[in-house]
């Protein structure tokens, strides 16, 4: 699977995670933009309660951004075929217990503490994978640098001056390549917030384990071949 194809779903399922999020606990879990500045409003009016599940969140992107860090710098030491599969087959099994408990605790107050946290943590997971896949060049949980990127191709795409005569190093060209790559994650991402919030809106927390099926179909399968590749006799 390409570094492309992969971006692409994994922003799908970052978008139907963020907005189905916000159906299912009431919140956006996959930036931290927004997470850090209701920090920082709430903090000014004194709502220190807030304020505490905001840095718990903030903390549990970070720390699943970690997870996924730790992952696959092991993967490459023991097992550099599959490095990527761990965090992606982690993040299914996470966003599989977030529906199964979801559904079972029917929005029970022990468990909506720990959802968002939850949510957060599996978005930090992806969103690191991704960015060390792609070599920095692709995010999936949010789109301000990748819409930054797509604005910056476009002017550069736009650009009056196109005189060949001038040296190579003063020409003003697009990169039509990373161009289409971005377009498709924005796009995917919007299509995976409106499938989301259909979902989740009609199904609720159970809507959660089709989305984990998606990661569990892009990591088992690696994880699988490369698991009898090392059997005894293979």
């Amino acid at each position: 699977m390409t570094d492309t194809i992969l971006g692409v779903v994994l922003a799908f399922i970052a978008g139907a995670i963020n907005a189905g999020g916000l159906l299912a606990i009431g919140q956006y879990t996959s930036h931290m933009t927004g997470i850090v500045s209701a920090v920082a409003d709430n903090l000014a009016l004194g709502l220190f309660g807030v304020v505490g599940a905001g840095i718990i969140a903030l903390i549990a992107f970070t720390a699943g951004a970690g997870c996924s860090a730790v992952l696959i710098n092991w993967g490459r030491r023991n097992a550099r075929t599959r490095q990527y599969a761990y965090p992606i087959a982690l993040e299914a099994l996470l966003l599989l217990a977030f529906g199964v408990l979801g559904t079972a605790s029917r929005d029970a107050p022990q468990f909506m503490v720990l959802a968002a946290p939850l949510l957060c943590f599996i978005m930090g997971l992806q969103n690191a994978t991704i960015t060390k896949i792609s070599g920095a060049r692709m995010r999936t949980t949010h789109l301000t640098g990748m819409v930054t990127d797509i604005g910056i191709e476009l002017g550069k795409y736009l650009y009056w001056h196109r005189d060949k005569t001038k040296a190579e190093a003063l020409r003003v060209t697009a990169d039509r390549k990373k161009l289409g790559i971005l377009l498709r994650v924005v796009g995917m991402f919007f299509l995976g917030g409106v499938v989301g919030a259909l979902g989740f809106g009609h199904l609720g927390y159970v809507f959660s384990i089709p989305l984990a099926g998606i990661l569990m179909v892009m990591a088992v399968p690696r994880l699988v071949s490369d698991a009898v590749g090392r059997a005894p006799g293979a």
